[in-house]
């Protein structure tokens, strides 16, 4: 029979929490959940690399992508699985802010991406220094306001998280 001390003990014990924490293989890009009632994969970034917006429960998302250099914020309308685009007919899509306790709102127009059918658009951008300067500010919230097939839908947004060079 093999001996371990107690002190060895503790550290296989302490690596197997560790493994069992991580939520799944390196590099994985999905976390686990069961705060709704059911476990399954929940993505963590968008096929664009963007931060993700959940429309109505995870019927739909939206992608958020903050691009610094040229101050454009595109949203891409995706799947429940946040995979795929899912063209809308809409012409553009109304951000609302709270920045620093005063609204703001900034529509960005319909841009459609490649393969989106004649008056739809999975993709809208607004190049705007304010706007990438509003998701900058530390606390701003806000909501996305679109409708898909009919039915309104409200994304919850928050002051945008990343690094500055």
């Amino acid at each position: 029979m093999l001996k371990v001390s107690a002190d060895w003990l503790v550290v296989i014990v302490m690596i197997g929490f560790s493994v069992v924490g991580c939520g799944g293989p390196a590099g994985s890009t999905a976390a686990k959940h069961d705060d709704h009632g059911h476990a399954h994969d929940h993505p963590s970034q968008g096929p664009h690399a963007g931060e993700l917006i959940e429309l109505g429960k995870e019927e739909y998302h939206a992608e958020l992508i903050h691009d610094d250099a040229t101050h454009t914020i595109t949203i891409y309308v995706l799947d429940g699985a946040a995979k795929a685009g899912v063209p809308i007919e809409a012409t553009e899509l109304a951000l609302n802010l709270l920045v620093e306790g005063k609204p703001q709102q900034f529509k960005l127009p319909a841009k459609p991406a490649t393969g989106d059918p004649a008056g739809k658009s999975s993709c809208f951008a607004l190049t705007d220094q304010a706007l990438c300067t509003a998701l900058d500010t530390p606390k701003t919230t806000g909501r996305l306001n679109l409708t898909i097939a009919g039915k309104s839908y409200v994304g919850k947004i928050s002051a945008h998280d990343h690094n500055h060079p």
